[in-house]
């Protein structure tokens, strides 16, 4: 399990995560997105601790906290949901529109 850390300053650079995690336990990884086009952090990371309890020390701690003149939002990171394909023509929902409500 990771933890998520959003609202991140976009000068915010792994080692700078790393320091201030590291207080709360041992830091085994942190990744910052990067934007595809770009290559500029997207504003937030994640990081994995040794044990649930570190992350729990970590989260009650950071979650709402200031840092580099943000306030960070710290919580326990959700499985990424899967984007499914996208055939193409920007249509979006489906399914049985008996069964919608209007």
């Amino acid at each position: 399990m990771s933890v998520y850390v959003g609202n991140l300053s976009y000068d915010a650079t792994d080692e700078d995560i790393k320091e201030v995690f590291k207080e709360y336990g041992s830091v085994k990884r942190v990744q910052v997105p990067s934007d595809r086009e770009t290559g500029r952090p997207r504003g937030f990371a994640f990081v994995e601790m040794e044990t649930e309890d570190e992350e729990t020390a970590a989260i009650e701690a950071l979650d709402g906290a200031e840092w580099m003149g943000r306030t960070l939002k710290v919580n326990k990171a959700r499985p990424r949901e899967s984007r499914g394909s996208s055939g193409g023509g920007g249509r979006k929902g489906g399914g049985d529109k008996s069964s919608r409500e209007y």
